[in-house]
């Protein structure tokens, strides 16, 4: 589950509980404090109304048949009659002085909490609650509605003493009705205030849970990323370090070829001039000049034919300064040059401006042009030469063309082309072969930065 649902049972769960304890205290607290109002101002009432009835009770032990009378006529008529369902006098030792059931007049009781707490000046008020004793059986068998049962201390007009308490019992169907309108009142307000706490907070919970969420989804993706950055990092280590290897095993294919291009060239034309520097003509003191100068000349010629190929092998060697010029210009000098070399011509195509790559990239450009062009001229016998560059999209594509009759690359690529290839790859780029009847198409796609 989500932090947010978590807090919602949760919390929902934990203000539930607080709701209830609040509302039972609070409902609580209005149920006595509406009880000890409306028994305070029934009390008043009847206070008003009796006590100008009784004798004075420090005098009197019982009451005569005129106050007893008087008593009956006053609460059988008007509003009293109609709001109290029952009435007793009490005096100090549990004697009841006067009752409406005319059987408890004059018997003695225990005084209970309630009779003891009215004797100490408190009005006393319990609902609905009548205790199962010998002086309540008359309110219980003559009254079916609920009744508040009050207390009230009578006082000595002049030193305010207790000297009796009336006990009785009002019809509450009026109180009941405002009691548990009050009552329904404080359980809404408390729900209400309950709910919308709950609504703030998971409101607030819930932001903070869609915020968690998203940073959650970003770090995820930060994380994927990353996890493809680091395989992308380990595909690349491998290529490095096969592009190392086959670099390493390329130079000495290169070191290998050279010493063979010497031996077989070179290092032969050296070695027939140094034999015929031995020649018998040259030392028999009886030669000709004729023939001492002409076997002279042979041994120039062929010391000639050696200093071409060495200078050939060291042309393809030494790069010219490429590093600084523009990439057009580099295009054109490895085009001129083998033109220079092999007497043929090459169709070079170029835009009018190019985006200038990094040195390595020059230096790759350079060697795969010259690659390219010694191929179709080897291979494809200088049929249809052409070599051309675009920009696109940011990548920077050079062709290699000729028409000659193809070869397949899956099985034939030579050690110039894999040593190319490995070069291109290198730096990131893309090498191509595509080749067949009607000729070959080598092509490399470098991806240039703009150049700040």
């Amino acid at each position: 589950m989500s932090l947010a649902l978590q807090f919602l049972i949760a919390g929902g769960i934990g203000l539930l509980v607080v709701m209830l304890v609040v509302g039972v205290w609070v409902t609580s607290q209005i149920r006595q404090g509406v009880m000890r109002n409306s028994a305070a101002t029934t009390a008043l009432y009847v206070d008003s109304v009796i006590a100008p009835l009784l004798p004075d009770m420090r005098k009197s032990r019982e009451l005569d048949d005129t106050v007893k009378r008087a008593l009956d006529e006053t609460l059988d008529q008007g509003a009293l009659g109609k709001r109290l369902a029952s009435f007793k006098l009490w005096r100090r030792d549990g004697t009841i002085l006067y009752a409406k059931d005319t059987t408890l007049i004059g018997k003695v009781f225990e005084p209970n909490a309630n009779l003891v707490s009215a004797f100490s000046g408190n009005v006393v008020a319990e609902y609905n609650d009548l205790d199962d004793d010998a002086e309540s059986r008359y309110e219980k068998k003559t009254v079916a509605g609920p009744l508040l049962e009050i207390y009230n201390p009578v006082r000595e007009p002049w030193s305010g003493e207790v000297v009796a308490v009336s006990e009785f019992y009002e019809v509450a169907d009026d109180f009941e009705s405002s009691l548990n309108a009050a009552l329904w009142q404080s359980w809404l307000v408390v729900a209400g205030a309950t709910a919308a706490a709950l609504v703030l907070l998971s409101g607030i919970v819930f932001r903070g849970s869609r915020t968690i969420q998203t940073q959650r989804a970003a770090l995820e993706a930060k994380i994927a990323e990353l996890r493809a950055l680091l395989s992308q990092n380990s595909s690349l280590r491998e290529r490095v370090q096969h592009a190392s290897r086959r670099a390493t095993a390329l130079n000495e294919r290169y070191l290998r070829r050279i010493g063979a291009d010497l031996h077989d060239g070179p290092a032969q034309l050296v070695a027939l001039a140094a034999l015929r520097m031995d020649s018998p003509i040259l030392l028999d003191p009886g030669a000709s000049t004729a023939l001492r100068e002409a076997e002279i000349a042979d041994i120039h010629k062929t010391l000639d034919e050696a200093i071409r190929e060495i200078r050939g092998i060291c042309n393809g060697l030494v790069l010219p300064q490429i590093e600084t010029a523009a990439v057009l210009d580099i295009l054109r000098l490895a085009v001129a040059e083998h033109q220079r070399r092999t007497g043929t011509s090459v169709l070079l195509t170029l835009p009018k401006r190019l985006r200038e790559p990094g040195p390595s990239e020059k230096i790759s450009i350079y060697r795969f042009v010259q690659e390219g062009l010694n191929n179709a001229y080897r291979h494809g016998k200088g049929r249809d030469q052409a070599v051309k560059a675009a920009m696109k999209g940011g990548k920077l594509f050079v062709e290699v063309l000729d028409g000659g009759p193809g070869f397949d690359p899956a099985r034939s690529e030579g050690l110039g082309l894999a040593g190319l290839r490995e070069r291109i790859e290198s730096i990131g780029g893309q090498f191509e072969t595509v080749s067949g009847p009607q000729g070959t198409r080598l092509v490399i796609t470098l991806t240039i930065e703009e150049q700040s």
